[in-house]
């Protein structure tokens, strides 16, 4: 399956780059928290929605809503510079696109620590605080969406 490669703006010189990845299957206070901490690391702010398929598989669940439902709902919140679906082939194909000088990860996000340190050695890997963890975690909201 051949993916459309996103048109990624290029690099204004002296700012920036912030990148953000994941889910966001159900949007809900936390994740805007984060999304909006996120974009006050850098001066752009891209945002990395996975595919069905790679949510299946590290999840082990279909996410509820469509990787392109998804993508549509974070663009809505105006908070990032750009939002994309990932790739299923290669999912450091985009972030490598992206090129970003700081990555932010949620602070309960699965992520390969020493691959983005292999692939971005010069990015800055910054976790964020979570944002009321007892109260708004996807998880916790899987029984209103079921995954289909």
């Amino acid at each position: 399956m051949t993916e459309k490669i996103p048109q990624i703006p290029p690099k204004k010189s002296g700012k920036i780059r912030v990148l953000a990845f994941g889910a966001f299957d159900i949007i809900h206070p936390g994740h805007i928290d984060f999304l909006k901490n996120a974009k006050k690391l850098g001066d752009e702010l891209f945002i990395i929605v996975g595919k069905d398929v790679t949510i299946e598989k590290h999840k082990g669940k279909k996410p509820s809503f469509s990787e392109e439902e998804r993508r549509a709902q974070v663009q809505s919140l105006h908070i990032a510079d750009g939002v994309f679906v990932g790739f299923e082939d290669d999912y450091l194909k985009l972030p490598l696109m992206i090129s970003p000088d700081i990555i932010a990860l949620g602070y309960d996000q699965n992520a390969p620590m020493k691959l983005l340190a292999e692939y971005f050695p010069t990015a800055k890997i910054t976790r964020l605080s979570p944002h009321f963890p007892e109260q708004f975690k996807s998880s916790k909201f899987r029984s209103i969406f079921p995954s289909s």
